[in-house]
Order: C-alpha cells, then structure tokens, then sequence
C-alpha cells in the first residue's frame, strides 16, 4: 500500500487547489497527511493462504488445513468444501470465486486437490503453491497419486503440505527443495531411532556384564 503524502493546506486558493496548480504553498505552513477513507485501506496479513485441503472424488475431505477463521468450525469447513467440489469438478478451468474467496484446483484420477486465497491474492502465486504440492505429492506417491496410495501416506502428505504451507505463509514452491527437506528429516528421524536403539543395546550389556561380575 503507497503512504500517504503529505500536502500543504490550502484552504486560502480554493481555485488553485481545484485547478490542480497554480495556488501558491502556505509558507512555513505544518504539512497536513491527505486522509484516506477507512474502507479503502487493505489491512497488510501475512495470511497468503488461507486453506489447502484434498478431496476425493465424492467431495469427501481426505486432508485439510485452515489457516485463519475464516471458517472456525469443521462444520463450516466441510461446508465450504462441498461447495468448492460441487461447482468445480465438472469444469475444465483451473480457478473459481465462491464466497469472495480466489480458489485453484487441479484433479488427479480420483483426488482434487485446491489452495484457497483472499479475493485480492495473486492468483499466480496460489497456482505455484498448488503445483509445487501436486508435484511433491507425486513425487513421494511415485507418481501413482490417486486415492488409496495417498491415504496410505498420509503422514507424509502432511507433512509435504508443512513445507510449502506454515500458518498461511507460503514457505517453498519448488517441489525438489520440498522433497529434499523431507528426506532430511525422515533421515533424521531414523537416525535418531538408530541412536536411542543403540543406547539401550549398550545399556543392556552394561547391565549383562555387571551381572556377571
């Protein structure tokens, strides 16, 4: 949003002021700020997206996040959803407004998948968030990226949501960079596993050894 500029008052040249130029400034005179009406100012949010959810192809949720309250309940939520999936999976387009809000979508056998933005987001950047999730989520599913596969990984479908998604924020939108953060943290997981267990292994012998002694 611009700041607002300061002007000088001009309520001496009328005739100058409306012709746009031509009264003379008030000299020394305080700057005053030019008001701006209360409903023309976007209040400045971080909350880029306001949802990401998947549906399958009966308009049921498989997964979703909410970022805002826009929609407090799960009531409302699912709601929502229903309309979202009732004008959208007969269309061939890739966005749609419905209740003020920007949504884009892609489906995928039996998925749908859609991120959902204020009336005023770029559109753009939305489409970037749904195909950086599309992709990662094909990549991890090995490209097999219909219902019964994603439902069998949906930790890690979360998880890739996470990554590109926090509180609204959108974090990533290059898919590579997704999946190598989460092989990062799966490889971390399992190395910390692999250490506790070798902690007990060596708690164990120690114990066997006392014993013997």
């Amino acid at each position: 949003m611009r700041k607002a500029e300061a002007r000088p008052r001009q309520h001496d040249h009328p005739e100058g002021a409306a012709k746009g130029g031509g009264g003379d400034r008030a000299a020394g005179g305080p700057a005053a700020a030019m008001e701006i009406p209360a409903g023309q100012i976007l209040k400045p949010s971080l909350y880029t997206v306001k949802a990401v959810f998947i549906l399958d192809n009966f308009g049921q949720r498989l997964l979703a996040k909410y970022y805002d309250d826009t929609f407090p309940s799960i009531k409302e939520q699912k709601s929502f959803e229903r309309n979202v999936f009732n004008k959208t999976y007969k269309t061939d387009s890739e966005i749609a407004f419905l209740e003020g809000l920007t949504i884009v979508y892609k489906s995928s056998i039996d998925l749908f998948f859609y991120v959902v933005g204020s009336p005023h987001e770029n559109e753009l950047m939305l489409t970037s968030v749904l195909t950086c999730l599309f992709e990662s989520l094909s990549h991890m599913l090995r490209k097999n990226v219909e219902k019964r596969t994603l439902v069998d990984n949906m930790d890690g479908a979360f998880l890739v949501v996470d990554e590109i998604v926090d509180g609204g924020v959108i974090l990533e939108i290059d898919p590579q960079q997704v999946i190598q953060k989460l092989n990062f943290r799966v490889d971390d997981a399992t190395l910390s596993e692999h250490s506790v267990t070798q902690v007990l292994q060596s708690a164990k012998e120690q114990i066997k050894w006392s014993l013997l002694k």
